[in-house]
């Protein structure tokens, strides 16, 4: 099959030669359209719930039982979009979720008991369309075999960190200034116009191999051992998230500056934008195995350090040393996927990866929160040092399993008269 992107070998893979493939707007601006509502969800639910009922506690808890439902279920759904198409699985998606949204919305403002939140956050987190595992899908259709394919998980991981500083700011300006129930309502509405616009594009979505008298089995992306040991290392990453939000909250307050949370955090942020740019502008040598392996023990190296900085200088560049070390991981990993997971199997192999970054992000609120509470200012800060340094032994010691191996496989023609043929 002849690929979509036309390159050489002399070609140097970039974001202009990237954005030329043909087709890659058409689902490029209403997948940003649709991803966007999902950075204001976590904020819009804390700032609904935290006026209605006076507690960070109970918003926290709201907002981490949608985090933790949407990791769990999100693997399904890419599991789903693999088998039957993503936009058979977003239309129903998304409209589940604006509904159930909107249910957590009207439940907040009756002043529901805390059960009944839970309730609703539960369908509101389960119905978070997987957006970005969708477009890192596209783009794989798009570039299979091409070198760009690093340059669009760079470009990937860029997208989302915007889409993580531009939704919140949007979030809060809504609950401030309009309504607290403005961030909610408006994640909904995006969500559903934004999803059906994505949906719309059927050109581009991966295509779902159903075929005549042969019978094609789907696998779980799970049952693949390089799979598993990614979501360990995306653990890991998360718990630098949710560690970093907690703590750097924790810390500006201690010293009476509450204000520079925002600050010491869009420094962190500006770091993975920063590296993620770079990283899609290199033409790699090294084998991706191997930049993951290093990549991430550099994570782990300067998440070291966090728990012993007591000035803001000190944190701000220590912060933005974390977050440089984010992006090349990500990347890293996304790309990965592409020779670890069949092309059948790889929405859901992104999505058990974004559910692994949120499950170990409300895990580690959760863990520094206690920490923070317990022992002295900053101590929450070991949370992203001991997530990273465990899923870093874990990748040292199965790195091996990173490493595509040629095997055998059967390739399913669906045509009556032609039987099932083995390919080296």
């Amino acid at each position: 099959m002849a690929s979509t992107v036309t390159s050489s070998k002399t070609s140097r893979p970039g974001y202009g030669h990237l954005l030329r493939t043909r087709g890659a707007w058409t689902f490029l601006l209403p997948g940003f359209a649709a991803r966007q509502p999902f950075a204001m969800l976590t904020i819009s639910i804390v700032l609904l719930v935290q006026h209605t009922t006076g507690s960070y506690g109970v918003a926290g808890a709201a907002a981490a039982v949608t985090g933790v439902s949407m990791a769990l279920f999100a693997p399904y759904t890419g599991r789903l979009a693999d088998r039957f198409g993503q936009r058979a699985v977003l239309i129903p998606g998304v409209l589940v979720h604006a509904l159930a949204g909107l249910t957590l919305t009207a439940l907040a403002l009756a002043d529901a008991p805390l059960w009944a939140l839970f309730a609703a956050a539960v369908p509101t987190g389960a119905s978070v369309p997987q957006i970005g595992p969708m477009v890192r899908a596209r783009w794989g259709v798009k570039l299979q075999g091409s070198p760009l394919m690093t340059t669009a998980a760079a470009f990937e991981s860029v997208t989302d960190e915007l889409t993580f500083v531009v939704g919140p700011l949007l979030a809060t300006a809504l609950c401030t200034t309009v309504d607290p129930a403005a961030g909610l309502v408006t994640e909904a509405a995006l969500t559903l116009v934004g999803g059906l616009l994505f949906a719309a594009q059927r050109s581009t979505q991966p295509t779902v191999t159903t075929g005549g008298h042969a019978r094609v089995e789907h696998v779980s992306a799970l049952r693949v051992p390089g799979v598993r040991v990614l979501a360990v290392a995306f653990l890991g990453i998360g718990s630098v998230f949710g560690g970093m939000q907690v703590s750097l909250a924790a810390f500006t307050e201690s010293i009476g500056e509450p204000g520079l949370n925002g600050v010491l955090y869009g420094i962190f942020a500006a770091g993975n934008m920063l590296s993620g740019i770079a990283c899609g502008a290199i033409a790699w040598k090294a084998a991706p195995q191997r930049r993951l392996v290093v990549g991430y023990g550099a994570l782990a190296l300067a998440a070291a350090g966090l728990w012993a900085a007591h000035s803001v200088l000190l944190l701000a560049g220590l912060g933005l040393l974390v977050g440089m070390c984010i992006a090349p991981a990500l990347i890293t990993g996304y790309t990965l996927v592409e020779s670890l997971v069949p092309a059948g199997a790889r929405t859901e192999a992104f999505t058990w990866l974004t559910g692994a970054v949120a499950l170990g992000q409300a895990g580690a609120v959760t863990v520094a929160g206690q920490l923070e509470d317990r022992f002295w200012d900053g101590a929450g800060f070991l949370v992203p040092f001991g997530g990273t340094a465990l899923a870093l032994a874990t990748l040292v010691a199965l790195r091996s399993r990173l490493a595509a191996r040629p095997r055998s496989r059967t390739v399913a023609r669906g045509v009556g008269h032609r039987t099932a043929v083995a390919v080296d």
